[in-house]
This record gives C-alpha cells, structure tokens and sequence, in this order.
C-alpha cells in the first residue's frame, strides 16, 4: 500500500499544507466512526464522566503524557491550541501596566488573545520584532531580550511559527524569562508529530498544542501542560460543574477542564490510534518519521528558493516538516498579484494547495509548505515551474 493511500486527500490536488489543518488518515477515521456508533449506542454511559468518559480520557492523557514526557495529572485537553492560549490567558493574573511580550511571528488568533487581554486589564502588548530572513536563532533571543521590561509579566512564543514554518529556541527562551521573574506560555500547536518533544526539560509554564495537525488526529483535539504550582490558576473558558463539584482525589485542573459542558470527545479518544499509527509507518517509529519529514522539506526548500532565485531564508535545522519561502512582492505586485490572489490562481489553475502569508516586515511574502509523509518532491517541482511561469 502507497503511504498516500492512507489518507484519502483529493488526487486532484497537490496538497502541500497539512501545517494549516492537518489530515486524517483512514484508520484514525475509522476509529473515530466506531468510537461515534459506540456513543450513540448509550449516550449516557458513554459520556458521563462518572461512568465511561473520564477512564477513556486518562487513558489519552496517559499516551499524550508519554510522547512529551511529562505526568499525566499535568495535562488538559482543549480543543485546539488557541483554546487552551485563551484558557490561560483569561486566568492569567494582569494587572495595570503589566505587559504581556509576543513576537511578530506569533499566530494572529493568539496574538489578538493577549491583546483582549491586556485590554481587558489595563495591560499592554509588546512585540518583538523578530527578522525574516534570519542568521541564527541568536536573531529570535536578541530580538526578545531587546524587548523585555521591568513591566513583562508573560511570554507567549510559537514552538513552530505559522507564517513561516521556524522552530524557535523555547529552551533558551524560556531560560531567559525565569532568570527575570517571567512566567512563558508556548504555543506548540504544530509541534507535536512534527519534532520530538520534552516539557520536563523545557520546562515551560504553559505548554498547548493540537492533535490534529502532525499527529494526524480528527479535528478539534488539543492539550494544555501547566506546571503543578500553576494548575489552581488556570481554568477553562467554558465554566461548568467542575467549579464546584466534589473532585475527590482528582484535580480540580483535570475535573473543570474534563467536562465543559455537552461535547463530541471522539476526536480526542481516537488520539492514541492516530499515534499508533504513525509509529507503525516506518521501522524506526517517529524518530524515522520525524527525519524524514524535515530531510523532504529541507529539500523541498531548495528547490524552490534555487527555481526562485533566492537565498535560505534561515538555517535547515531552524525547520521541520514545514518551511516558507520569500517570495519578491514588489514584482508580483508589478503583475497584479496580491497574497490572496496569488493563493488563488495556485489553487484554481495549478491545483496546489498552501498557504502564503504577508509578514509584517514591509515587501516580505512567504508561501508555506508542508511535507508530511504523504508528499513528494514531484510535488515541489511542479510547484517550482508553476511559479517562475507566474514570475516571469
């Protein structure tokens, strides 16, 4: 069986941007069918969290718990990574004048999270301004230290940008706002499925990230790492009977988070099958999966900066399965092209699709791409010769 025929993407269409919302492959699919029919056998049993849910859910946090290395009493499930941002943020004790740091590579829904915010407390964002093209990760830690003030209460940084598909220093990152007093929140919602992943090492505050794009799980499933000393701080944006509810033994983190009112938890139960499964695609497990993916993209890369006529836009171990490219604004403005019209005729005439993003720096453009193990570098190629048509 060819690894692309474990998705049923459209052969139609050369899908390079599984960083936007993920797919599914067939077998996960299938799971979450049975786990639906087996719901709507005995909704009640099934999604009481006295009876069947809250077991079933320990069992995810168990297998998530083991491919970040942490506890499992330390993670809750959101529905996606903004979602579990919005869930700290809205907890997050701001006070007037406090400020909340981000980054010019920061996913806008999130961005716009800390703004409402800090709106909402008198607060202000910052941003630091990080380059693209970059030399080093030296860049991101310059331009973020540059940036901190007596005032900085909270970091929110992507592990993986969306925009342009870099792998930031979070380490050093988080190393550098606990030397000042500053707690970090890292929003990771491409990075598992993408790049092996430690958070007792890192060490983060705040830790979320989605199930549904690299681990290749159904749509709306996440979780949220929060550090034991900061659990009781943290609820989620739904308050419901956990507030006050007799937990018992159990967390009163885990018990809110758990149940926020009615929800369809198939796309999380079916997470330990999505994991499963991308062990089992290749002999050495995700570690083979994980370098596969960054050498195709690392690739890929070239092949459209050589066809473009540009240079690296940063060092290959700054990427992983995901990478953008610049692309020259100035001339695609000069042949009547803007970012959505230009996404628009790769998709309608050339039948590609990924994303292309307007970077705050004024003239830079980027066109993302995605290599999941379903990709080829054909792909790429076409790509390539499809846009120096259109660059002439």
């Amino acid at each position: 069986m060819a690894i692309r025929d474990h998705w049923q993407l459209n052969p139609d269409v050369d899908f390079l941007n599984h960083g936007s919302f993920g797919a599914c492959p067939r077998i996960v699919l299938q799971e979450q069918q049975s786990l639906i029919a087996e719901l709507e056998r005995d909704p009640i049993e099934f999604l009481a969290p006295e009876r069947e849910l809250t077991p079933k859910l320990d069992n995810v946090r168990q297998a998530i718990a083991r491919l970040i290395n942490v506890s499992k009493s330390d993670i809750a499930f959101v529905r996606n990574a903004t979602d579990g941002v919005n869930a700290v943020l809205n907890s997050f004790p701001l006070k007037e004048n406090d400020q909340i740091l981000i980054t010019s590579h920061g996913y806008n829904a999130c961005n716009n999270a800390a703004r409402h915010a800090a709106n909402k407390a008198g607060a202000e964002v910052t941003v630091a301004d990080i380059p693209f093209p970059l030399v080093s990760d030296t860049n991101v830690l310059t331009a973020i230290e540059k940036k901190i003030t007596s005032r900085t209460r909270l970091i929110l940084i992507d592990h993986v940008t969306s925009p342009t598909g870099l792998i930031l220093p979070v380490e050093q990152v988080i190393s550098l706002a606990h030397a000042k007093g500053i707690q970090v929140l890292v929003d990771g919602a491409h990075a598992p499925g993408m790049i092996p992943l430690n958070l007792t090492a890192m060490a983060p505050d705040f830790y979320t990230a989605n199930h549904h794009k690299w681990l290749c799980s159904p749509k709306s499933s996440g979780f949220l790492f929060v550090q034991p000393g900061l659990q009781e701080m943290v609820r989620p944006n739904v308050i419901s009977h956990g507030a006050n509810q007799d937990c018992g033994a159990r967390s009163k983190f885990l018990t809110e988070f758990d149940w926020t009112g009615t929800y369809d938890p198939t796309p999380l139960l079916a997470v330990p099958t999505a994991i499963t499964f991308l062990r089992n695609l290749y002999p050495e497990g995700l570690t083979e999966l994980y370098d596969r993916n960054h050498e195709a993209t690392v690739n890929a890369r070239q092949v459209l900066c050589d066809a473009l006529q540009t240079e690296l836009p940063c060092s290959n171990k700054m990427i992983g399965s995901m990478a953008s490219v610049p692309l020259n604004a100035a001339r695609l403005i000069e042949n009547g092209y803007s970012t959505a019209t230009l996404q628009q005729t790769l998709y309608q005439q050339h039948r590609f699709e990924l994303p292309l993003f307007q970077l705050q720096q004024p003239g830079i453009w980027c066109l993302r791409i995605s290599m999941q193990a379903y990709n080829e570098v054909s792909q790429v190629e076409r790509l390539a010769s499809a846009l120096t048509h259109l660059m002439p």
